[in-house]
């Protein structure tokens, strides 16, 4: 039976959480356990090392939806659950092409969904409530803590099961579980315990945060019975390692916990939402076009724009065009419609009308990456490269992990034939998407290809040579 497994891409924030106010005068007080980085703990540079390395390993082997108009809006919400925390910025987070309902989170704070939990949430606090759980196991260091339990058995290699189910999911077959088996057979009658006592801290203290975030908790409780009722079991640890199932005690002690907190209203329309997961099912494949023109006859936004990015999957720039016009009539300015119009203009290749559809919201907007990288994308398709550089280099300082950033910068170098150090940038550039794309090897090869051509330049070789370092030693962790 194929296991699932969760995953979700982290690039860098661009809108704010649209949460309900909540008047924290009168609120509970809270107890969140202070786990620093005590005797015999891993610390925080190796966690976030690792969760790098798995990063690099997931967007390898399993299909991450890079889209970031889809990664700014989710992150918007998991960054403000996240301030309620003392962790530092995360590694990623990630969006899976999986129809499976689960997450997982890996220390450093890598954190991913499968598109399959999106599609199958009635609200946003319904999200947040799984988001809010698997930051609980992240600042709790479960894996950390774990790895005290084990005595002896590296955190790394507790990575390399994880990954090694990765493999599974996808494959179905035995590949992943063959990687599996020496560390899992050691571990499984201690871990299994233990982990069910963190998969209850992680309910406990997610809902706080979630709560103190402006979330609904009974949302938590409401998608435990969503998720009971589609898979019947969810772990922060892959389905392959250590199966948890989803109890009636787990379920009804977050319910009593959710009824203890003040009510927080949760809105019954939200149309925000509904465009995210009707565009989530478009690109996952879990819509289908007839499903979508029966609620477009209603005139349902949320339905025209997914319907919209439908026909530009499969091309059909006409039809996109038309149904976009009739959801201008409704609502013109949100940020989806814009990038969709432009996606319309540049598959018609009319480059100076989709710099102009987008140009004024990236603009008065400048910190809205999804808008801002669709403002670059129409740029380097007019031949307007140093605007695009300069737009593209803001967000990639921020985050150097943001692969739909250095794929951006990749079609730039190529296209711009009059660039000085033209090849020698290709191949930088190319370098950081093979990288964080997980061909490590690959990439350290391109970099010493730039390298060699770029030895007559002692300032752009010595930046070279000192890239090519970090991934060489990055590369020796091996999981």
């Amino acid at each position: 039976m194929k296991k699932i497994l969760l995953a979700c891409g982290l690039g860098l924030c661009s809108t704010l959480a649209q949460t309900q106010s909540v008047d924290f005068s009168s609120s509970p007080q809270f107890s969140v356990p202070e786990i620093g980085s005590g005797v015999g703990l891993l610390d925080q540079q190796k966690e976030r090392a690792i969760g790098e390395k798995v990063y690099r390993e997931v967007h390898r082997q399993l299909p991450v939806t890079e889209n970031p108009w889809m990664e700014d809006r989710l992150l918007s919400v998991f960054t403000h659950i996240l301030s309620q925390t003392q962790l530092n910025q995360p590694v990623g987070l990630l969006l899976i092409n999986d129809p499976q309902i689960n997450a997982f989170a890996v220390p450093g704070g890598l954190f991913a969904l499968n598109a399959g939990l999106i599609n199958s949430a009635r609200n946003m606090d319904e999200v947040a409530g799984v988001m809010a759980h698997e930051i609980a196991h992240v600042s709790q260091r479960h894996y950390s803590r774990s790895q005290e339990a084990f005595k002896g058995q590296g955190l790394l290699s507790l990575a390399g099961i994880l990954v090694g189910a990765l493999v599974a999911s996808q494959a179905d077959g035995d590949v992943g579980a063959a990687v599996m088996m020496g560390s899992q057979a050691a571990l499984m009658d201690k871990q299994l315990t233990y982990s069910r006592n963190q998969e209850r801290e992680a309910d406990r203290i997610g809902m706080q945060y979630m709560y103190r975030a402006g979330y609904n908790p009974q949302s938590m409780a409401d998608f435990f019975e969503v998720m009971h009722r589609s898979t019947s079991r969810v772990s922060f640890l892959p389905d392959f390692w250590l199966t948890h199932p989803l109890t009636t005690e787990r379920m009804s002690e977050a319910r009593l916990r959710a009824n203890q907190l003040p009510q927080v209203k949760t809105s019954l329309v939200d149309q925000d939402f509904e465009i995210l997961r009707w565009y989530s099912r478009v690109l996952s494949g879990q819509a289908t076009e007839l499903q979508l023109n029966a609620m477009v006859a209603q005139k349902n936004y949320a339905a025209e724009l997914a319907l919209v990015s439908l026909h530009i999957k499969q091309g059909d720039f006409s039809a996109a065009q038309k149904l976009l016009n009739e959801a201008a009539k409704q609502n013109a300015s949100h940020a989806l419609f814009t990038i969709l119009q432009t996606d319309v203009l540049l598959g018609q290749n009319k480059t100076a009308d989709a710099v102009n559809a987008v140009k004024s919201s990236a603009i008065i907007m400048p910190e809205n990456r999804a808008l801002n990288y669709k403002y670059a994308e129409a740029l380097i398709r007019n031949k307007e490269y140093a605007q695009a550089q300069l737009i593209l280099q803001r967000f990639l300082q921020a985050n150097p992990r943001d692969l739909s950033g250095w794929r951006l910068m990749l079609q730039m170098a190529d296209a711009d034939k009059d660039a000085s150090f033209r090849s020698v940038n290709v191949l930088r550039y190319r370098a950081e998407v093979e990288y964080w794309g997980g061909d490590e090897e690959r990439a350290i090869k391109s970099l010493l290809q730039a390298q060699r051509i770029a030895k007559d330049s002692k300032s752009l070789s010595a930046k070279i040579k000192q890239r090519v370092d970090e991934m060489q030693n990055e590369r020796k962790l091996k999981i």
